[in-house]
């Protein structure tokens, strides 16, 4: 075992971790289709997308006009004739693809609207 030949950049270096993005989600995400309007609360600028799943956590939606990330915003989601207001914050920016977002302010009305969509997400299963 004198002689050990490496093969240097044959692999790729690993990648250093970013801290303080979650690396698992913390509640289960159901598919879950929504129309979506986000408001940055600093620039005011309004990106709107559709929902592909959500959870008591939060959300990702599918849009081409991404906020970047730890941007504050006003998210409204609709669906079958109720709306949804919670504040967020961008957690991951897929580019051309979407935003996942973290809810962080629920109010009881929302809150009890949120639950109950995830209850019935659950339910049908």
């Amino acid at each position: 075992m004198n002689k050990v030949i490496t093969m240097t950049g044959r692999a790729p270096a690993p990648q250093p971790r970013v801290t303080g993005v979650r690396d698992r989600r913390y509640t289960i995400r159901y598919p879950f289709a929504a129309d979506a309007e986000i408001i940055d609360m600093e620039s005011g600028k309004q990106v709107c997308g559709v929902t592909s799943d959500i959870s008591l956590g939060g959300c990702f939606v599918c849009t081409s006009k991404p906020l970047p990330v730890n941007t504050r915003a006003r998210l409204r989601l609709s669906r079958k004739g109720q709306v949804l207001d919670v504040l967020v914050v961008v957690r991951i920016v897929k580019p051309r693809i979407g935003l996942g977002i973290e809810f962080f302010d629920l109010e009881p009305p929302n809150d009890r609207m949120l639950t109950a969509w995830i209850d019935s997400l659950r339910r049908s299963r």
